[in-house]
C-alpha cells in the first residue's frame, strides 16, 4: 500500500519548476481556501436563526473531535511527509511533523459532513466537500502530503461527524443557550439596530 501511496504522490506532484500561474494557484488553494469555513461561519452565526447556530456549534464540536482524532493518529503513527523522505518536488514551507491525516482537509470535510447529515444544510455541505478536491490535490502537489493522507481525513472527518450527530443531544443541546445568550449581550447595540440576526 505505501508503494501505491508513493506512486501515486509522484504522479500528483509538481515538477522541479511548476509554472508560475499554477504554483500561486496551487499555494492559495493549500493555504487560504481554508479560511473560507471561518468566515462563513460568521456570516452564517450574524445572519441565521437558531436552527442555523446550532448547525455550526455542532460541526464546530465536529472539528474539534476530527483535529483531536487526528493528533492522536498522528501521535501513535507519526507518518512521514514527503520532504522528510526526500521524495518529489516540495514547493511549499512545512515543518516536519505526521503528514497523516491532513488537517486542512480534516477540517473542511468535518464541516462538510456534518452539514450533510442535516437535510437543512445539504446543499453547503456539499459545496464543501468538493472544496476539499481542490485543497486536497493542491497539497499534494505542493509535496506536503500524500494521497493517503486526504483519505484518512475523509475516514476521520466522517467518523467525527457521526459521533458528534449521534451524541448532539448532550454536546450541542446544553451549549446552545448559553451560546445564544452571550451572544444577545455582546452583540444587543448591533442586533437592536437589526444589523444582525437575533
Amino acid at each position: 500500500m505505501e508503494a501505491f501511496n508513493q506512486s501515486l504522490f509522484l504522479l500528483i506532484n509538481a515538477p522541479a519548476h511548476p509554472a508560475a500561474l499554477v504554483l500561486t494557484v496551487a499555494v492559495f488553494l493549500a493555504q487560504y481556501a481554508v479560511l473560507a469555513i471561518p468566515a462563513a461561519f460568521v456570516v452564517a452565526w450574524l445572519r441565521g436563526g437558531e436552527a442555523t447556530r446550532e448547525a455550526l456549534l455542532l460541526a464546530t464540536f465536529t472539528v474539534v473531535v476530527g483535529l483531536l482524532l487526528g493528533y492522536v493518529i498522528g501521535a501513535i503513527w507519526p507518518h512521514p511527509r514527503p520532504f522528510a523522505i526526500g521524495l518529489g518536488h516540495t514547493h511549499l514551507e512545512h515543518v516536519a511533523d505526521a503528514s497523516f491525516p491532513s488537517d486542512h482537509l480534516t477540517l473542511i470535510w468535518a464541516v462538510a459532513f456534518s452539514f450533510l447529515l442535516d437535510r437543512r444544510t445539504r446543499i453547503v455541505g456539499y459545496l464543501l466537500a468538493f472544496l476539499g478536491l481542490p485543497v486536497a490535490v493542491a497539497r499534494i502537489y505542493l509535496g506536503v502530503h500524500f494521497p493517503f493522507d486526504m483519505a484518512g481525513a475523509a475516514a476521520v472527518a466522517a467518523f467525527s461527524a457521526w459521533l458528534c450527530r449521534r451524541e448532539a443531544h448532550w454536546l450541542v443541546k446544553p451549549v446552545l443557550p448559553w451560546t445564544l445568550m452571550a451572544y444577545r449581550r455582546l452583540f444587543g447595540p448591533l442586533i437592536r439596530r437589526r444589523w444582525v440576526a437575533e
